[in-house]
């Protein structure tokens, strides 16, 4: 099962970090499916019913603390999540799971979520308040959706938020403790994001494919 996990584990990182030009096209092959493609479709190489943690650190890019520092935002963690002297912001994976299918045999090919329930980011300035919470990784489509409240009040109960590029991800590195790395996935702020930021805090410096940081995945294997 440990390493049936890890083989899921590193499916995972080649799926969901993609980069700018298939962010579109991600996972554009589920829909196209018949009933007859339906009933022949092929078991699952690997399967991870239920994910038991760990976590998804993302470290601040120093481009974006700048810029916020710039805007006077300030970002913090909310919920679970904690952001580190260093600059890593760490949000605790609470549940998903992942199916992994021989790639070419179905689109996509990776598929399933990563949850991180009770933890998020929030950004503060001009006496208004953002909180992104309760991040869901989708492998099929590499992107990071969350729920966005603005004062207290449910702006969207599920926006995408980030999109992970792979081009700068790194091999998987199992440890010894039973866990397996995925890290150098770069995050990028979403149009959907950038706008609603924009439109809160009154500014238009926030664009679509700022780097946020660079993230690693930490999942158990066993």
């Amino acid at each position: 099962m440990a390493t049936l996990a890890a083989t899921a584990s590193l499916a995972l990182g080649a799926s969901a970090c993609g980069n700018d030009e298939d962010d579109a096209n991600a996972g554009s092959g589920s829909g196209s499916s018949t009933g007859s493609t339906q009933a022949a479709q092929p078991k699952p190489l690997a399967e991870i019913p239920a994910l038991s943690g760990k976590q998804t650190a993302v470290t601040l890019d120093a481009g974006f603390v700048e810029a916020l520092g710039t805007l006077k935002l300030t970002p913090g963690p909310t919920g679970d999540a904690k952001i580190t002297k260093g600059g890593r912001a760490i949000f605790p994976i609470t549940g998903g799971n992942v199916t992994y299918y021989e790639p070419g045999s179905v689109s996509p090919y990776v598929q399933g979520s990563i949850n991180h329930d009770g933890s998020g980011l929030s950004l503060e300035g001009g006496g208004k308040r953002v909180t992104l919470t309760n991040f869901v990784v989708d492998p099929g489509k590499s992107v990071l959706t969350g729920k966005v409240s603005v004062d207290g009040e449910e702006a969207a109960a599920s926006a995408p938020l980030f999109f992970l590029d792979g081009r700068t991800l790194k091999p998987l590195m199992a440890n010894d403790d039973g866990t397996a790395d995925l890290e150098g996935a770069t995050v990028k702020l979403k149009a959907e994001a950038a706008e609603l930021l924009n439109t809160t805090f009154g500014v238009d410096a926030l664009e679509e494919g700022l780097v946020i940081g660079v993230a690693k995945i930490t999942v158990n294997t066993k």
